[in-house]
């Protein structure tokens, strides 16, 4: 797996999510730079976890859709 990233535009709309958190939830004022850092920490060590949990939903969803597959072509045999 590569590294995580986001656009530019994406970087600053999660930042400013951050930045709105602080202000409403914890009555606290945070810098534009102070966020970034923030974010761009909570990306490397968090995001992998996140990124790994959506992989292995998508794997679930996957092996049961196949696994339905599976069953309608059996459905399909020919009797001999």
């Amino acid at each position: 797996m590569g590294d995580i990233s986001f656009s530019k535009e994406e970087k600053q709309q999660l930042v400013q999510l951050l930045q709105d958190y602080f202000s409403e939830n914890l009555e606290q004022e945070v810098g534009r730079f102070e966020v970034e850092f923030l974010l761009d920490y909570m990306i490397k060590q968090l995001g992998p976890v996140f990124y790994n949990k959506g992989l292995l939903d998508a794997r679930a969803l996957l092996e049961k859709h196949l696994e339905s597959y599976g069953d309608d072509l059996y459905g399909l045999e020919k009797s001999v």
